[in-house]
């Protein structure tokens, strides 16, 4: 098959499409011939040199893929040659097969093209795991999402509005916070031109947010722990702003708050199949129903993954990019 390998770190360039082995599945896999793959800020720190795949998994770039089961491992049942399926991936979604663990896969849902499904795995996993499983976030309450329209902003919007909550959104640009309030967003905040605090307080009546999906790290901790209500919730799921910063612990007990910081790539096979049968349960129903959707801004040859990079780099994109497998 054809995979994007990396030979060396470095700049989008790094990324080759070369021909390499095929991947076979092991006990308690499914292998699947993909359709498409999705662009995640993994993928490029991996790309640079800074987030090596989890010991004994593809060596590919590749958080989730779309595509058809083509072989069924020893021990694995429910799934057959040709279902249409997507798949949380520990990596190996750049290329044209990946071997699957049976528990982290998914039926693609009804009225969702395969190729757009590769939009779904990564973002709604992460949303449903940290903003639900963890951070409870329950009907009535107010939700902030930071990067409001990116993969992880579109989906987490969407599931926030599903279950009633109030949702407020921080975004760079007009075209992008008009974006998020299509998808339901009720509070608007370009950050470069607005203090997501002062706004989120007046929002509130100065209640501020029940629970905050965080995906800036050292940058907005301690804003973060500002803008919190009495009880609330502050989820890390990131560290595009850094890995230092400094907490008010006084702030945080007057609040009686939480911090967590959670990951998802590095889980182990487990935890990820609970995720992924709580996801089939409560959010497929929502996306078979129409009421949540993928946001995809394009779709891109997968050989010409370089040029996928340099769009997410730039931050130029709403929702997902998507790499397809040349037919």
């Amino acid at each position: 098959m054809h995979a994007i390998t990396i030979p060396e770190p470095g700049g989008p360039e790094a990324l080759v499409w070369d021909e390499v082995p095929d991947p076979v599945a092991g006990e308690g896999e499914v292998l699947v011939d993909v359709v498409a793959t999705a662009v995640n800020r993994a993928d490029i720190l991996q790309r640079q040199g800074f987030y090596d795949p989890p010991p004994g998994t593809s060596p590919y770039p590749g958080l989730e893929c779309s595509g058809r089961v083509a072989e069924i491992g020893p021990g694995v049942s429910g799934w057959a040659v040709g279902d249409e399926v997507c798949a949380l991936l520990s990596g190996g979604g750049y290329a044209e097969k990946v071997a699957v663990p049976a528990g982290q896969l998914l039926p693609v849902p009804e009225g969702i093209a395969v190729d757009r499904a590769a939009g779904l795995p990564e973002v709604v996993c992460t949303v449903w795991s940290n903003v639900f499983m963890v951070a409870h976030l329950r009907p009535g309450e107010t939700f902030l999402v930071h990067g409001g329209s990116s993969g992880i902003g579109t989906m987490a919007i969407q599931l926030a509005k599903a279950v009633g909550a109030k949702v407020a959104v921080t975004a760079g640009t007009r075209e992008k916070l008009e974006r998020c309030a299509e998808l339901g967003a009720d509070v608007l905040i370009n950050y470069r031109e607005q203090d997501f605090v002062a706004e989120l307080r007046e929002a509130t009546g100065g209640k501020g947010a029940d629970v905050i999906l965080d995906n800036m790290g050292a940058k907005y901790l301690d804003r973060n722990v500002q803008a919190l209500a009495v009880n609330g919730r502050l989820v890390i799921i990131g560290m595009q702003g850094g890995v230092k910063g400094e907490l008010n612990i006084g702030a945080l007990l007057a609040k009686r708050a939480a911090i967590t910081a959670t990951t998802l790539r590095a889980r182990p096979v487990e935890e990820k199949a609970a995720i992924v049968a709580a996801v089939r349960e409560h959010v497929w129903p929502l996306v078979s129903g129409g009421h949540v959707r993928p946001v995809i801004d394009r779709e891109i040859p997968m050989p010409d993954a370089a040029q996928a990079h340099r769009i997410v780099e730039d931050s130029s994109h709403i929702g997902k990019v998507l790499l397809v497998t040349p037919s």
